[in-house]
């Protein structure tokens, strides 16, 4: 039994015991309880925190270790992160938004930058070796049965020029063919005046045919001619180099019985090589076909070398999760040689839409089998003889034509997988406010993103301190880059669409209008087979382009129609000019860059324009077209193929009070 109760059973005892006893009782219990009371801890509340009176006191914890919580600001005892206040002033916030005080920014180091449009440049770095150039490889074989006399050139390594000599052939072939030959031109000699037609055209047709036979088994007009002269057979063959190069591979001896199509020699050209580079799949929004490429080789120090993209190859290699890609390097010095190990970097500078800016090959025509032949007009690739294409097409825009892409810092975006999360401030909050976004990116170039989708030029995002947004969202179980799910879905955004261009004047439209009439006529007379047709609606075509007002257009807009529209024209003449079908639709091919190229840079007037491509066209090199309905009507085939095509991409006509395919 406690003090207290003790005392409170004698004082009962002692209501039995006379007064004065009861007295001195009583005094004693009064002064117990005095003393119980002053020795008893007071439940009261704690006093409030210094400040003003009533204000709640303000926890800080860690945004890593939540478990952390502090009566004032510091830093994390677990891993020394700055703490950031649990509750923060401005009331109730939005479900995506973080607001605090500028105390509370200050000391969460939030920074923002402003998000625009501005171009953007990126070093696409590659490794690789160099190879040599397989179309300048020449593999010497005999073209006839027989034994090796002599080999000229005995070892490898030895240069040689062209039509130098290399083998000397035995072959009883030969000297059989040889002889039929001198018979057959004795036979022609011999004939008289009045032998019949028929004897004098089976009797030249026979000396021609083997005349053939001999260029088939490896002689050259000159040395037959020179049978022809001297009457005498011969069993031997000299076999010539048909190219000047090294000789990399020797695989016969003197001695050697070879039959027709062993290879003896291989001679490579080496005034041009092949750097062999491999690309990150990551890295391939940057590259294009034709594109400049720089090296450098541990053997030439200081030195940098040049190149041109020639082959991105259409296949990944799943092991190392890169791309070949084929540079054409120019070689004249001899320094380069196969297997050197090199460094290569592409500065590629991109526009919206994905498209590559390089004004050197504005306006320009590009051979898509030789990136090296570049030339200022439409034409045919001296190499190889196919069609030029519009650089256009292959991926790249001029300066003038370019449209600054959206990009904002690579610090501000919180990248989870297949989702990036940005932090936006939200403009004329009373206290600092951020809101979280769900954007699309597109490639990263150097320190910046581009942006696909999501956001809008002059928006600020948060670059720095957005990791400790997101965590004191988690904290308080609201959506965040890592849980998005914990609210209402992603508020709406705006689109990062491409800037706005000039409009164009609605004569101008008009007037540009009979030049496409034109041309769609010539296309399907084409498709019709009728060349007679194609070649009038050509005519027409050039006489409505003659009747477009220049003054029209003005700026850059004027120079670009004044050079495009020379072009055509040029073109247009010269469709006007043929007359054989197969012609005219190969003028028609290069005609359809031009009128493409015009759409795409002021507008398809008739309405949309479909771009159809047939890859069978010229023998497998493909061209391209444009008509107004997605039914395929082949112009290069006409009635032998007339469905060959696919359709590629749409043109459309030109907003009212803006430009085309915005």
């Amino acid at each position: 039994m406690s003090e207290f109760g003790n005392r409170m059973q004698r004082f009962f005892e002692a209501a039995r015991r006379p007064l004065p006893l009861l007295l001195i009782v009583l005094g004693s219990l009064v002064v117990g309880f005095l003393l119980h009371a002053a020795v008893t801890p007071k439940r009261t509340a704690a006093p409030a925190a210094d400040g003003a009176e009533g204000e709640a006191q303000r926890v800080w914890t860690c945004s890593m270790h939540p478990q952390i919580r502090r009566t004032e600001p510091g830093r994390c005892p677990i891993c020394s992160m700055d703490l950031v206040p649990v509750e923060e002033a401005g009331g109730e916030a939005a479900l995506r938004q973080f607001t605090t005080s500028e105390v509370g920014k200050a000391l969460m180091e939030i920074e923002t930058a402003p998000v625009e449009r501005r171009f953007v440049t990126a070093d696409v770095r590659m490794v690789g070796k160099i190879d040599y150039d397989e179309t300048k490889l020449a593999h010497i074989a005999a073209w006839a049965p027989g034994r090796i006399e002599r080999l000229y050139v005995d070892a490898t390594g030895v240069p040689v020029g062209e039509d130098e000599h290399l083998i000397q052939l035995y072959s009883p072939e030969l000297l059989a063919a040889q002889e039929e030959f001198l018979q057959a031109v004795g036979a022609v000699e011999a004939l008289r005046p009045d032998d019949s037609d028929f004897m004098r055209r089976s009797t030249r047709a026979t000396a021609e045919a083997a005349r053939e036979k001999l260029r088939l088994l490896g002689l050259k007009k000159e040395q037959i001619d020179a049978l022809r002269e001297s009457g005498e057979a011969s069993d031997r063959l000299t076999i010539h180099s048909p190219q000047s190069g090294i000789v990399i591979d020797k695989t016969a001896t003197e001695g050697m019985y070879v039959s027709t199509g062993t290879r003896i020699y291989t001679v490579a050209d080496l005034s041009t090589m092949w750097a062999k580079l491999h690309a990150y799949e990551s890295d391939l929004s940057w590259l294009r076909y034709g594109q400049a490429v720089e090296f450098t080789s541990v053997s030439y120090p200081g030195r940098t070398f040049e190149g041109v993209v020639s082959l991105i190859d259409p296949v990944l290699d799943p092991a190392t999760r890169t791309v070949n890609v084929r540079v054409n390097v120019p070689n004249e010095a001899g320094l380069l040689k196969p297997g050197m190990f090199v460094r290569a970097v592409v500065h590629s500078r991109l526009a919206a839409g994905g498209k590559v800016i390089d004004p050197d090959l504005e306006g320009k025509w590009v051979c898509s089998m030789h990136p090296e032949v570049i030339r200022d007009t439409p034409g045919d690739c001296e190499v190889c003889g196919m069609p030029l294409v519009r650089a256009e097409t292959l991926g790249y825009v001029a300066d003038e034509q370019a449209e600054k892409p959206l990009v904002i810092p690579d610090t501000a975006p919180l990248i989870t997988g297949r989702r990036a999360v940005v932090y936006v401030e939200v403009p004329g909050a009373a206290e600092p406010t951020y809101e979280g976004r769900e954007i699309v990116l597109g490639p990263r170039a150097g320190d910046f993103f581009i942006v696909r989708s999501g956001l809008a030029a002059g928006e600020r995002v948060v670059t720095r301190g957005a990791f400790k947004i997101d965590s004191a969202l988690q904290i308080r179980a609201q959506p965040s880059a890592m849980s998005p799910d914990a609210g209402r879905p992603v508020t709406s955004h705006a689109e990062a669409g491409p800037a706005t261009r000039p409009a164009l004047d609605p004569q101008f439209v008009e007037q540009l209008g009979g030049v496409f009439e034109g041309y769609l006529a010539m296309s399907r007379a084409l498709a019709a087979d009728d060349a007679e047709a194609a070649v009038a609606a050509a005519e027409a075509a050039r006489a409505a382009l003659g009747r477009v007002d220049m003054t029209l257009v003005t700026g850059d807009e004027h120079m670009a129609w004044m050079r495009m529209s020379g072009e055509l024209d040029s073109l247009l003449e010269a469709a006007g000019g043929e007359s054989d079908l197969q012609a005219l639709r190969s003028q028609f091919a290069k005609v359809s860059e031009q009128v493409a190229a015009v759409a795409d840079r002021f507008a398809a007037p008739t309405g949309p324009l479909y771009e159809i491509r047939c890859p069978m066209a010229f023998d497998g090199r493909g061209a391209t077209w444009l008509q107004t309905t997605p039914e395929v009507s082949n112009p290069y085939f006409g009635d032998v193929m007339p469905k060959c095509g696919e359709v590629i991409r749409v043109l459309s006509p030109p907003r009212e009070g803006g430009h085309p395919h915005e």
